[in-house]
């Protein structure tokens, strides 16, 4: 289920949802996958909580329990302003943020696994036409 508690002009949470569950499986998570478009104050909040780092993020995903896939918070803003700044739509990036999540997820961690989730993610955003991800992002000087 995708839940827009931050609306964001031109992106519709059905398509969002249609978008996620694509991206679940091509993660290749089973069980459900909930989303949640915020904002940066609620997103800085989570951020602070289970992470201990007082900012706010542009995307965190939460393990799932008991058969479920697991849980990503977006921010909305955060999500624009990288949109505007790489020059594509915030529909677009938000589909990035949720295969980075999905990823996530399914056990990838681009911090310590030596560029197999960073390889996984360029090859899921080929597929489904997206723009530079965010490990590509984080390389770039």
């Amino acid at each position: 289920m995708v839940i827009l508690r931050q609306s964001v002009r031109g992106v519709s949470a059905s398509a969002l949802q249609r978008f996620a569950g694509r991206a679940r499986r091509a993660a290749g998570l089973s069980g459900r996958m909930d989303v949640l478009i915020t904002t940066d104050r609620d997103l800085r909040a989570l951020n602070r909580r289970f992470r201990r780092k007082d900012r706010a993020t542009d995307v965190l995903s939460f393990a799932g329990q008991n058969g479920a896939a697991g849980d990503i918070a977006i921010s909305a803003e955060t999500a624009a302003r990288n949109a505007r700044r790489l020059g594509h739509s915030t529909a677009a990036e938000l589909k990035v943020l949720i295969l980075h999540g999905a990823l996530h997820l399914a056990g990838y961690d681009h911090e310590r696994d030596r560029g197999q989730m960073a390889r996984r993610e360029q090859r899921l955003r080929r597929q489904f036409r997206l723009p530079t991800g965010l490990i590509e992002r984080e390389r770039k000087p």
